[in-house]
């Protein structure tokens, strides 16, 4: 059977989720968890992202542990499941990757966090549960993904001025490159070199957040690097900025749960997550999603993003209009 990707509208659990049809998913979801319990087939020998943990056992009055196997976005973006999960079970522990454990103890309804390594968790537990499942665990709706922001950086950092920065001035942190398994959701640096010079002529400050850019390319970019490879540090220096644009990487939901000021840009094929046609998201309130148009390109979309930008003093970059 050929591979689906994660935004190919032949599945129809994806399907379903595009187009904001939570209740269809979850049923959907219901037979593949039915089908998981009645084969009993395990699967802890499958690559961790790829495996199934909720079998469909109760949560409430339990003692949940909660193990998060997908990226770190991904994790930032289903952990606002931990309050309503904790206002049923009798304990949530959550088994996360390092560099989100601080953050991520903080979060509502979380008891306690363990580092995630590669044996298995040092703690009791009744039952578990994989962190993106819990979503159809909690049966959760459109209108019912909770308040934002659900996380909160320490302290906003102390930035590079860029000039005077006063009401009549913006500074914009931008991340352009996701991760290489998925290059299609990445802007070519030359592109926002480009757009960094007309920014700066407009009186915006563009500051980097990209991580690991080479040098050849950094020393292409008119703007300073206020990059950070601690996501703690990184959440203090997203609360010192007046908005935040990203690509669909862990950067967005690091700015989306926040509560930031945010702007995503999104690849002509997108991700089930993000829905279709939207130029917002109930995942995120403060954010705007950017999209690239049918047979267009990054240009276009950037195009889109500068005229945002450009909008008066006083009105926000991420505001409907």
């Amino acid at each position: 059977m050929e591979a689906l990707s994660c935004h190919d509208d032949r599945d129809p659990w994806m399907a379903a989720m595009r187009r904001g049809d939570f209740a269809a998913a979850w049923a959907i979801s219901d037979a593949v968890v039915a089908e998981h319990r009645a084969r009993g087939e395990p699967c802890w020998h499958w690559p961790r992202h790829l495996q199934y943990v909720w079998t469909g056992e109760p949560l409430a009055g339990r003692r949940v542990l909660v193990r998060c196997y997908h990226g770190l976005g991904d994790t930032l973006q289903f952990i606002r499941f931990a309050a309503p999960l904790r206002r049923i079970a009798a304990h949530v522990t959550v088994w996360v990757q390092p560099a989100l454990a601080q953050l991520v103890a903080g979060a509502p309804g979380v008891d306690a966090v363990l580092p995630l390594h590669d044996g298995t968790p040092e703690v009791d537990y009744d039952v578990d549960i994989e962190i993106m499942e819990l979503a159809h665990a909690l049966r959760v709706t459109p209108e019912g993904l909770g308040p934002v922001p659900y996380l909160a950086a320490p302290r906003p950092a102390s930035l590079p001025d860029g000039g005077p920065h006063d009401n009549a001035t913006r500074r914009v942190g931008f991340v352009w490159r996701a991760g290489g398994w998925n290059p299609d959701r990445s802007v070519p640096t030359p592109l926002m070199a480009r757009l960094f010079v007309r920014l700066a002529r407009a009186g915006i400050t563009p500051l980097v957040l990209q991580r690991g850019l080479p040098d050849d390319e950094r020393r292409t970019l008119a703007a300073d690097d206020i990059g950070s490879d601690d996501v703690i540090e990184t959440a203090a220096r997203m609360a010192g900025l007046d908005l935040v644009v990203s690509v669909d990487t862990m950067a967005a939901h690091l700015a989306g749960a926040l509560g930031r000021p945010c702007i995503t840009l999104l690849s002509q094929e997108s991700d089930w997550r993000w829905m279709r046609h939207r130029t917002d998201t109930p995942w995120y309130p403060t954010m705007r999603l950017v999209r690239v148009p049918p047979g267009g390109g990054w240009t276009d979309a950037l195009a889109t993003l500068e005229a945002m930008l450009m909008r008066p003093v006083g009105t926000s970059p991420t505001s409907q209009q």
